[in-house]
């Protein structure tokens, strides 16, 4: 059985292609996702304060095989130990400015219940499985066994306009330290 909770050694870094560099400044599309826990999360209402919003490939489940050549891909593995940093640094996040903490992939609703409950997670996961959020705001994506999905991006939110965008994103295991780390270096000064 994979551990997917763990990353293999010499795993390709990711390069940046440009593909997100349009996206700071950016106002978030009317767009709503269904979360994990039924509601459904309209992405230019998330609301005063800063969302992490966080968007992955594909998080792999026991039992099921990752697509061939998974870790031959730069910035494919990682979505379960990335989510688990999330999940450990949730509280950390908050108490730095984050108002919410989301996570984004193609994946259906139920496969993402699935993890959100294996993973004990005290978020919700929006599920996006026609990739709408790519297309609305141009967000890379890759092709690989007969899937399209999402490359790792993070996207901060403030309001409805994107704040600050993390573009590739490497090590995944060790990013919500980054996105921790800038938070807390980018903190809201009272007028």
């Amino acid at each position: 059985m994979t551990d997917y909770t763990s990353l293999p050694a010499e795993l390709p870094v990711p390069e940046d292609d440009g593909a997100a560099a349009h996206l700071r400044g950016a106002r978030m599309p009317h767009l709503e996702l269904q979360a994990t826990d039924g509601a459904t999360v309209g992405l230019d209402a998330l609301g005063a304060g800063r969302t992490v919003l966080y968007v992955y490939p594909l998080t792999g489940r026991p039992g099921t095989d990752l697509p061939e050549g998974w870790d031959s891909i730069p910035g494919a593995r990682g979505c379960t130990s990335e989510t688990c940093g999330f999940r450990d640094h949730h509280q950390d996040l908050l108490a730095a400015g984050a108002a919410q903490v989301y996570g984004l992939s193609s994946q259906d609703s139920d496969y993402q219940r699935e993890v959100t409950e294996r993973l004990r997670l005290p978020f919700q996961m929006l599920s996006d499985p026609a990739r709408s959020l790519a297309r609305a705001l141009d967000l890379p994506t890759f092709t690989t066994g007969g899937l399209t999905l999402y490359k790792r991006l993070t996207l901060v939110i403030e309001d409805t306009m994107i704040e600050h965008v993390f573009y590739p994103v490497f090590p995944p295991d060790k990013h919500a330290d980054q996105v921790l780390a800038w938070l807390s270096g980018n903190a809201h000064r009272p007028c």
